[in-house]
């Protein structure tokens, strides 16, 4: 099935340029060149990835991704200047999965997205052939989830999680007791090309931390290394 991605940039040619990469690949593009037409389109239509700039008339980045967060995890790409780290690290505050730096190769956004889209295709297939079997669960101390439908419950509460909050859960919890550094949650998470550093990682793990709520004692910092899960303590 044709994948839809939603271009959220109010520059024309930067947009125009990310439309023909994309359709070139063969993904379906919709436009929008302010934040209140984006919010429009994204409720009039099934959208499979957003790429969305920070800086937008009518509405900016920030405020398109906090409502789209209200009622959707769908993934979502942030485009910022290279100077502005604070609008990278609030944007994954926010619930943004990625993000591109400005001034950009287009082909790296489209590796980006690529990367997500593939994920996300590959766990809709696991969601089809699933048997419920032991191995799409994983459970400690309370907390449930389930990998295919990428659902987490807390002592039985459903608690929302974004995109890249449920990746980086699910690696720690698979690697149980396992010390997991910074560099392999980048590599596992986010790929070979990513070009972040370890705030990024910091800013996705409170905010983790934080829906966890008490259990998010389960995840314990290893100073200057990573995280490990520790559902067995």
């Amino acid at each position: 099935m044709q994948k839809t991605i939603l271009v959220v940039e109010d520059e024309d040619i930067l947009r125009e340029i990310s439309k023909d990469y994309l359709l070139n690949e063969g993904y379906q593009v919709l436009e929008a060149a302010d934040g209140k037409q984006a919010l429009t389109l994204i409720h009039d239509h099934d959208v499979d990835l957003i790429i969305l700039d920070i800086m937008l008339p009518e509405l900016d980045g920030w405020s398109v991704c906090r409502r789209i967060r209200k009622t959707s995890n769908v993934p979502i790409i942030m485009l910022t200047a290279r100077v502005d780290e604070d609008d990278t690290l609030l944007g994954f505050e926010l619930g943004a999965d990625d993000y591109v730096t400005k001034p950009y190769s287009p082909a790296v956004l489209l590796a980006r997205a690529k990367r997500l889209i593939e994920s996300r295709n590959r766990e809709e297939r696991q969601t089809i052939t699933s048997d419920s079997s032991n191995s799409d669960t994983l459970s400690a101390k309370g907390l449930q989830i389930q990998i295919p439908s990428r659902t987490l419950t807390v002592d039985g509460e459903s608690v929302y999680l974004t995109y890249t909050e449920f990746q980086i859960l699910a690696y720690l919890m698979q690697n149980n007791g396992i010390v997991i550094t910074r560099e392999q949650l980048i590599l596992k998470i986010w790929g070979y090309e990513y070009d972040g550093d370890d705030r990024t990682v910091n800013t996705h793990i409170r905010n983790l931390r934080s829906k966890l709520g008490e259990k998010s004692k389960l995840i314990t910092t290893i100073v200057r290394t990573g995280y490990k899960f520790e559902g067995n303590a």
